[in-house]
Parts: structure tokens; sequence; C-alpha cells
């Protein structure tokens, strides 16, 4: 089977999933083609969600022209997707002359990229944004735009609301090869080749992440090699109050050891940066080790003791260079480069989705806003932060909304079999996790997941040992769910 399209997105991450929501406004058929078989599955779901302000980058770069201004727009998006956000303002605390004069250059490179309200300030402003940071410290950069997501609940969002304005989603379709048509060849340039079909499409936009170089590659375009800059991230259980992020003064290659609150009010510690072999998601002793060493060093009464998950991804980096690469191709016409997307990717999203737009204008294709184009996606009901009135409605429509699968996070039945009817839909264990928070909590599915299973299965209609815990091949159970039915 070959379908053809206006524009084909290859790589349904953050950066992928932005581009597409940016560009459904517009009266274009639009594919997204995934390998995995699921949204964000790759560096997006593995970071710890800072939306960072844009002081980081060398000012001139290509992340400092998107970085601020993708952290700017995420007030706009969270309202319209219905995602949640927290733009809590961050810290880099200082604990010398040396890092004073550190903090004062980065303050020099945010204002120069266009970040507002920075300021160098003192042990007594310190304390009183926030009361945890290390008593240590005599100086930070205080940042008030700085905030922090989920950031596969942001790619979800977007391609749920991207496919709600007409877009394709492929998923499970690696894109084994690409066959590029002349340049006078009309109506489709570019085939790509899948196991869940072809596609064949007049642009392309590459936006695989780890996989960029694969892409550009097989389309006969710029030469280039990723490198697996590996790193581990704690996740430590809900604290009563969600802590401000807080970085130390960072080093040539990455931002330090962080110590932030997130959006469910757990605390994260990201992210050691490791040059491994490609594709190693293992956490290693000496990484987490140095994770919690650098935690207590902003905030020394962290229990670290309350770990409730350690994992680990790769930010894709392109060797030889630490920025990011966005342009149209300059030996393939028709052929757009969203690759070496690493932080500050996550803040950067809907900024490179509106930089991908503009290129598209400059190149020649008509973008005519279409008349039944809806930026607004509901969020999908919550049942453990809705209201009680909002809970006593809900169980009154549909007795499930008071079936509770999932203790930890107060996910009920109905809020899972919600999860897999979305479109795009859950269509694995961690799938149903990412949409609704069953499992995410502290025993970490050790109650829910055969339960989750066993809904899943239903829903999908196929035996449980069929339903995957997360891509191809990881299969949970094998026979028979005692006593679930």
């Amino acid at each position: 089977m070959t379908e053809t399209f206006d524009i084909a997105i290859v790589g349904a991450g953050i950066t992928g999933c932005a581009i597409a929501r940016q560009l459904a406004r517009y009266d274009l058929s639009i594919c997204v083609v995934e390998a995995a078989n699921d949204i964000a599955l790759g560096a997006s779901k593995a970071n710890g969600g800072l939306v960072h302000a844009g002081y980081d980058p060398a000012p001139g770069t290509v992340k400092a022209q998107v970085n601020a201004r993708g952290c700017e727009l995420y007030s706009t998006w969270a309202q319209e997707l219905g995602f949640l956000f927290r733009r809590t303002g961050s810290m880099v605390l200082g604990f010398n002359d040396e890092d004073r004069a550190h903090l004062e250059k980065l303050c020099q490179n945010g204002l120069a990229n266009g970040v507002p309200e920075l300021s160098i300030i003192g042990p007594a402003r310190i304390h009183k944004l926030e009361s945890r940071a290390s008593a240590q410290a005599s100086c930070a950069l205080w940042c008030p735009s700085t905030g922090y997501v989920d950031p596969f609940e942001v790619a979800i969002a977007a391609l749920e609301n991207a496919v709600a304005n007409g877009v394709t989603f492929m998923r499970s379709a690696p894109v084994r090869a690409i066959e590029v048509a002349g340049p006078d060849d009309g109506a489709a340039r570019f085939t790509l080749f899948t196991p869940a079909g072809d596609v064949r499409c007049r642009y392309l936009i590459n936006a695989a992440g780890n996989g960029a170089a694969d892409i550009s590659h097989m389309a006969g375009a710029e030469e280039f090699q990723m490198v697996w800059r590996q790193g581990n991230i704690v996740v430590l259980d809900k604290e009563p109050r969600a802590l401000m992020p807080l970085y130390p003064v960072p080093t040539p290659i990455s931002k330090g050891v962080i110590v932030t609150g997130t959006v469910h009010s757990n605390t994260v510690i990201t992210a050691t940066a490791a040059v491994r072999e490609p594709g190693d998601t293992q956490t290693y002793a000496t990484d987490v080790n140095a994770l919690l060493t650098g935690a207590r060093k902003l905030v020394p009464d962290l229990d670290t003791r309350r770990v409730v998950r350690a994992f680990a991804g790769g930010r894709p980096v392109i060797q030889g260079t630490n920025d990011f690469f966005i342009g149209q191709s300059a030996v393939v016409p028709g052929l757009f480069q969203a690759a070496g997307i690493q932080s500050p990717g996550v803040a950067s999203a809907p900024a490179i989705a509106e930089r991908v737009e503009q290129l598209l204008r400059d190149s020649g294709v008509a973008m005519r806003e279409r008349d039944d184009w809806d930026p607004i996606r509901r969020a999908p009901d919550d049942f453990d932060r809705a209201p009680l009135a909002r809970k006593e409605k809900l169980i009154e429509s549909n007795p499930a909304w008071g079936q509770i699968v999932c203790r930890c996070e107060t996910v009920p039945k109905a809020e899972i079999v919600a999860s897999i009817r979305r479109r795009p839909g859950a269509v694995s264990v961690e799938g149903v996790k990412r949409r609704c928070r069953a499992g995410m909590g502290r025993c970490q599915s050790g109650f829910c997941q055969s339960r989750v299973v066993a809904i899943l299965a239903r829903e999908m209609g196929c035996d449980p040992s069929e339903v995957l815990l997360e891509d191809a091949g990881s299969w949970v159970v094998e026979g028979p769910l005692k006593g679930v039915r």
C-alpha cells in the first residue's frame, strides 16, 4: 500500500509532533512516520522536562535563536493543547567568585538571546525564592521564565491536535529506504519505504532524533554522524511542595546535575552526560551516585532514599557540533532538516516548528490556512486532579470512573480505557502510563500492571500474552492472568 501526501515528517518525538501541529493549520496533507509503536519513545521521554529559558546557548547559534522564543510560546501552547506546564522560575547557584563570574557571562548570554528579567542575586533572595536551596550558595542567576512539563505529554497533546486537524500518524513504520525522484517530478518527489506501507510526498521533514543521520543518508542529503550522549536520570517520590529548578554552574558539554520539581510534584535529578554506545539505555551506579551527590550539593536536605525510578536515554547530538541543524538541505531540495535536537530541545520545540514553517514558506510552499483549523485540544479528564464535584459527575456517568486500578496515582479503569481510545491512543502498558500515569507512582506498577494488561487486551481485542510493555517484542505475560476479569 502506498499513500501520497504533500509533507511527510519522519519522527514522532516532541520536535516532529510540534512541527505536525504547527503545519496542521494549513491546507496540506501531512503524514507523521514513526519507527516505534507510539509517540515520544526516544529522547522525548528520557529527559527531565525542563523548559530552559535560553541563557545557556552561545549567542548566534541556532539554539540561541529558538530557545527563548520556544520558552515564551509554552504559555500559549499549554493553554491551547491542555498539557500541564509550570513556569516557576529557576536559579543557577554559585558558591564562589569564579562561579559568580560564570553567572555574569550566562546573564549576558541570556540578555543577548532575548531572555527577560535575568538578574544576579545574593543569599537572602536565594532563600526567599527557594528555602531548600543550599545555604552555602553565595550567588545565583535568577531566571523567572524557566518552567517544566512532562515532555511526552507535550508531544502526545501536539500530535492529538494535529490528528484531529487531519494529519495521518503511521506507527511501527521504520523507514528502510528513501527514493528521491528528479526535481521536475511534480506531485511526489520522495518515496519512503516502511514495513507499514510506503509513503510518497513532495516535501520531507527529517525530525528523526537519534536516527536523523540515517534519514539524511538514505535521502542522499548531508552526511553527518550522531553521538549517543547518554544521560541517567533519577525520579524521587512526590513532595508536599515541588522544588524550583536549581542548576549548578554548567560545563562545556552539559548543564550539570539539575534538581527540579515536576508538574506532578515529584523531584527529578537530571542528568549525567557520557558518550556511550548508540542505543544504551542502561542505568549505571556511578552515574546515579553522581546525580545524588550533585543534587545534595544544591539541596542538602533532599532525601535521596526516596528514589522511585532511575532511567536513561540518549541525546541526539551531531558529531562535531553542539548546535541544532535546522534548515532546508543544501544537497536535496525539498528535504528539511530538524536534526541534532538535544537540550534545549523540549524548550525549543514550538519555535523549531515555527522556524520549519517559515522555511517551507521561503521555499515556495503554498500555506493557505484551513477554514476548519481548530487549535484547541481539550485535556482528557485526570481523575486524581479533578475537583470532588467533577469526580462525582464522572462516576455518575460511568461507574468505571470509581474503579481505581492504579492506587498510587488514583487512576480509575475508565481513564485507562479513555487513554486507549484516544486518537492516537495507547497500544502498550507504557503508552497507557504516559497518557494517564497508571504505573508512575511509588510502587512502579507493582499493583496495577496486570490490570492494565487485561484492559489493553479487551480494548484491542487480543490475548493478554500479546500485550506489549513498550515496543515490539516486549511482551509482559505468558498464559492467563490469575484472578483478573
